[in-house]
């Protein structure tokens, strides 16, 4: 058993899952630190400061209104609809911030592929596209 585990714990595409999952963690904090500390304080910024994670509904009288919505919920049952707001335009930033690399990672790879094409095979292919040509 313990040889088995062996050489399913060596084998590539767990050690490259594993790698995967670090640097995902990793990215996924700088992904995070520029949504919260570059994106959001210019959002402040342009619109004056709002601030949507203090948005809620009280559902008990006991809460008092005017609180920050982390004293509300310790008064009483609270809807956060604010923070759900926040959490969704965090997530529709951090997902534009994946597409863009993601974008851009895929025309560095589109024009490697292109820098691999073979001259020796362009050359061959004019020479069969001329000799059709010239059949005609």
């Amino acid at each position: 058993m313990i040889e088995e585990f062996k050489k399913f714990a060596l084998r590539g595409n767990v050690v490259d899952l594993a790698i995967g999952v670090v640097i995902g963690a990793a990215f996924g904090a700088i992904v995070t630190s520029l949504v919260q500390d570059v994106i959001m304080p210019v959002v402040g910024a342009i619109t004056g400061g709002l601030d949507f994670s203090n948005y809620y509904l009280p559902l008990s009288s006991k809460v008092q209104s005017g609180l920050a919505y982390a004293e509300a919920k310790k008064q009483g049952a609270v809807l956060g609809y604010g923070q759900f707001v926040t959490v969704a335009l965090n997530f529709l930033i951090v997902a534009f911030v994946l597409f863009l690399v993601i974008r851009g990672m895929n025309q560095l790879v589109r024009r490697e592929e292109v820098k691999k094409e073979d001259p020796a095979d362009v050359k061959i292919l004019t020479e069969i596209r001329d000799l059709l040509a010239a059949r005609r």
